[in-house]
């Protein structure tokens, strides 16, 4: 499946729209790959913080690739939290990121960099 190029919506929103946050958003945007994660940055960034409701809804569309999943525990064990200061960091439930666990090390295994 071909995913949208998220670089050259986000260059030309920022263009036709908020042409003031071009700077801020410009060391994403040079990135080779960008990922969701920094797809959540740039989001931010053009939108600013949303009230609480805007932030439900969208939580509740999200969906997330295998890499980005793998980069999310990589920075739990990199900054040793636990699945709920994990799931604080990133809105997630702290079930989810148990349930990512499980699927991705079943048997607890660590996690390695090179794995993805």
């Amino acid at each position: 499946m071909k995913t949208p190029d998220y670089r050259k919506i986000y260059q030309d929103m920022i263009r036709m729209k908020y042409p003031e946050k071009a700077k801020l958003c410009s060391s994403i945007l040079k990135k080779k790959n960008i990922d969701l994660l920094d797809i959540m940055r740039l989001n931010a960034i053009i939108t600013g913080k949303s009230d609480k409701q805007k932030l439900q809804d969208n939580q509740k569309l999200k969906s997330y690739d295998r890499n980005t999943i793998l980069k999310i525990l990589n920075y739990q064990q990199k900054h040793h939290l636990n699945n709920t200061q994990t799931a604080d960091h990133f809105r997630l439930s702290r079930n989810t990121v148990a349930k990512w666990k499980k699927f991705f090390f079943p048997n607890g295994s660590a996690l390695d960099e090179a794995s993805y």
